[in-house]
């Protein structure tokens, strides 16, 4: 289970180190033709993250970021909160908001206990943001709570065999260099992360009243040769990310 000390901790890393190396490519995403996601730009053509008929419908996206993913939702026609706990990286995105004229609204505050009302919204959505900084007990019940009955989640997360293959630093490898188990919280030096393995997570999900309707487990592209940077200090390279999943996109509904 997170602690306030977890959410301080990650508080403190995208208020530093990440903030500014976010904030140079926030542009180019609010700026982006067609919404692309994670690590290997998956487009929004393959992903389906964003449901059709969206346009009017309340959304909250949570841990925005720079809030890219809001933006994109809100050029789609949705009423938007994008909620995260960074003070940077929402000064990054007011800027960005601002200059662009969009409609959506910016909160600070913590997906792990969110500061909306029961059965506020229809669509929540996460792109490596509560998916993965935040504990997957607190924050997804707090999901459950705020959408309306028949409402959706969609979320992007790294895939659990690749938590289990990330080095402290350097490139990823074709190894397991921690259990399964020990996925729940991990401490890294300067953050804290959290992923659950398959059979938890469907649990968690279930318990929370969620019906499952697809996981997607994109893979990077046939022409990539370059790796990415998944963090300041790991990288993933492509030859590597073809055999294996890097992430996974769970798409989810309250029955």
């Amino acid at each position: 289970m997170a602690t306030s000390a977890d959410v301080a901790r990650n508080r403190r890393y995208w208020d530093g180190e990440r903030a500014d190396a976010h904030g140079e490519v926030a542009r180019a995403h609010w700026e982006a033709a067609e919404p692309t996601w994670g690590l290997w730009a998956t487009p929004e053509s393959r992903a389906g993250m964003i449901p059709a008929g969206i346009a009017g419908q309340r959304a909250v996206e949570l841990g925005c970021g720079t809030g890219y993913v809001s933006a994109w939702l809100a050029r789609a026609g949705a009423r938007v909160v994008g909620i995260d706990v960074a003070g940077r990286q929402l000064a990054t995105a007011r800027a960005l908001r601002d200059e662009s004229g969009l409609d959506l609204a910016l909160v600070q505050g913590d997906a792990g206990r969110l500061p909306f009302r029961d059965g506020a919204f229809d669509f929540a959505i996460s792109e490596y943001g509560a998916s993965l900084w935040c504990d997957p007990h607190q924050w997804i019940p707090e999901a459950a709570r705020v959408l309306a009955p028949g409402g959706r989640l969609v979320f992007l997360r790294p895939s659990p065999l690749f938590a289990m293959c990330l080095p402290e630093r350097g490139e990823t490898a074709p190894a397991l260099l921690r259990p399964q188990s020990g996925l729940r919280r991990l401490a890294w030096e300067r953050a804290t992360e959290f992923n659950l393995p398959h059979g938890e997570l469907i649990g968690l999900l279930r318990g929370c009243g969620f019906v499952i309707e697809e996981l997607i487990e994109p893979v990077a592209p046939q022409d990539e040769e370059d790796p990415r940077w998944f963090s300041a200090d790991i990288t993933v390279p492509a030859g590597w990310a073809r055999k294996w999943p890097t992430e996974e996109i769970w798409k989810v509904h309250l029955g």
